[in-house]
């Protein structure tokens, strides 16, 4: 039994240690399995890092060999541009060699030239001496003496000069202490002709009529045609204008914007149109008077607001409507006296410058027109040729014709009944108004201050701000051409911006 079991405790350990061996065996195989694998897998991971390493090294050897060849290209195109300047250069050189040597050869031309020109310069010179008689210092000689007579014949002129300007300047103060006596005594007379006042209770009336920024006044001197002067005298404004109705009408608007307060421009639209229909029928209220006056009921219904608007009429300082009422009671007794037609006389007589109504605003002589007018609404032939002869203008056909005349030169003849120069002035105002309208563009045109300024609106779409520059300049030229006038007048023309040129 124990050897039994001795046998069988040896083959269990046999056994134990066979299966031992196996077992040890089996983990050494795995193990080493496992080394392999690591290892492989390294080298396959290395592989990879070599081959990622040469394609990058690959790459930029491929960029460093794309950049050499640029950097070579450049390096070709400078070349071939520095080839190419050099040979325009070279062509330049050429060509200022080739103009050099051309201009080398002018200028050798040239001294030729100058050679030739100053010999024959010598022989004309010979030949003038010949045919003078004279030799360049006899010549010279001459010359210095004419010259110094001639400067002693202008030291007497310049002396005499001197003495006259002395006399002129002497006759030039005698006329300005003449001229501001007459015009101490005169001017209360020419206010009369050429300003209206109109009163105001206070003066802070004044400030409503300039208005803001002086948009009243300007409006209404735009509208009215007249000058307005609120400065001028105390507890008054001065109206200023040449032309009687269109300062009556502006007087009249004027009161009516003071008593209504409301002074605006609006208002002040309204307020000049219904004082040009009062205007309007105040003058045919002084018209139907004179017909009455002078008995003439026959004349044309037409005719009479046209002959009272003589009423605002000056006539070398005389009334117009004044002096033809005059003539007609003059020429109404002398038909009488001579026996013939007492009321073509007189009618002839009244009618005589009805073309002074319109005359500024129609061309021609005021006998002109008047024939006109009274051949427009049929007035009796009679009546036109008594009226028509009173300037000679026309030939005395009719004793009328001669009866009118003489009462013209009776009528105008009393002492003091005219003043030419009132006449003469008005005209050139008439004048001065009708030159600057006549251009294109202009809307309205006013003279104002004596005739030293015209006030000129034009039309903004039809006239830009550098056109009215100009208009201002070609109008002041024209004036100066055109016109005569002491001192200078300022041209105004008015857009959105005002252009001003004198005429001296």
């Amino acid at each position: 039994m124990s050897a039994i079991l001795l046998i069988e405790g040896a083959l269990v350990l046999v056994t134990g240690g066979f299966v031992g061996y196996i077992i040890r065996h089996y983990v050494a195989i795995s193990r080493r399995g496992s080394i392999e694998a690591d290892i492989e897998e390294k080298l396959l991971q290395a592989r990879k890092e070599a081959r990622s390493i040469e394609d990058e090294a690959l790459t930029k050897a491929s960029t460093l060999r794309e950049e050499v060849k640029k950097a070579e290209d450049r390096v070709l195109k400078q070349e071939e541009r520095l080839d190419k300047r050099e040979a325009e250069l070279a062509r330049r050189d050429d060509e200022l060699a080739k103009e050099l040597a051309s201009i080398k050869e002018k200028a050798k031309e040239l001294q030729v030239f100058k050679e030739k020109i100053e010999e024959r310069e010598k022989n004309i010179t010979k030949e003038l001496e010949k045919v003078a008689q004279l030799s360049s210092l006899e010549a010279k000689n001459l010359l210095i003496s004419r010259t110094e007579k001639e400067a002693h014949d202008d030291l007497q002129l310049r002396s005499l000069k001197l003495a006259r300007d002395g006399e002129a300047r002497l006759e030039e103060r005698a006329r300005d202490i003449l001229v501001s006596s007459i015009y101490r005594i005169a001017n209360g007379q020419i206010s009369q002709f050429m300003t209206s006042t109109v009163e105001i209770d206070n003066d802070e009336i004044k400030g409503k009529i300039i208005g803001k920024e002086g948009r009243n006044i300007k409006t209404f001197e735009r509208m009215s045609g007249v000058e307005v002067l609120v400065d001028e005298i105390p507890n008054g404004i001065v109206v200023s204008c040449f032309d009687p109705v269109r300062r009556a009408i502006a007087v009249n608007a004027l009161q009516m914007l003071i008593k209504d307060g409301r002074i605006q421009p609006v208002k002040i639209e309204e307020c000049l149109e219904k004082a040009k229909k009062e205007i309007g029928t105040f003058m045919k209220k002084k018209g139907e008077e004179a017909v009455l006056a002078c008995g003439l009921l026959s004349i044309p219904e037409e005719l009479i607001p046209i002959v009272g608007r003589l009423y605002f009429r000056t006539s070398y300082g005389q009334n117009v409507l004044d002096h033809s009422v005059e003539m007609a009671h003059i020429a109404g007794v002398l038909a009488t006296e001579l026996g013939v037609d007492v009321h073509v006389a007189k009618a002839g007589a009244l009618l005589h410058d009805i073309g002074k109504a319109v005359d500024h605003e129609i061309q021609g002589t005021h006998v002109e027109i008047g024939r006109k007018i009274l051949m427009k609404y049929g007035v009796d032939e009679r009546v036109i040729l008594a009226m028509q002869a009173h300037h000679e203008e026309y030939p005395y056909e009719t004793a009328e014709s001669v009866i009118v005349q003489v009462a013209d030169a009776i009528s105008g003849g009393r002492p003091g009944a005219r003043r030419d120069t009132v006449e003469r002035y008005i005209k050139r105002l008439e004048d001065l108004e009708a030159l600057a309208m006549s251009f294109s563009g202009i809307e309205k045109v006013y003279a104002l201050q004596a005739g030293r300024e015209i006030r000129i609106f034009v039309s903004p779409l039809l006239v830009s701000d550098l056109e009215a520059r100009d208009l201002a300049r070609n109008i002041a030229l024209r004036v100066e051409q055109e016109l005569r006038f002491p001192g200078e007048i300022k041209i105004h023309v008015i857009r959105e911006s005002r252009m001003i040129e004198f005429a001296r």
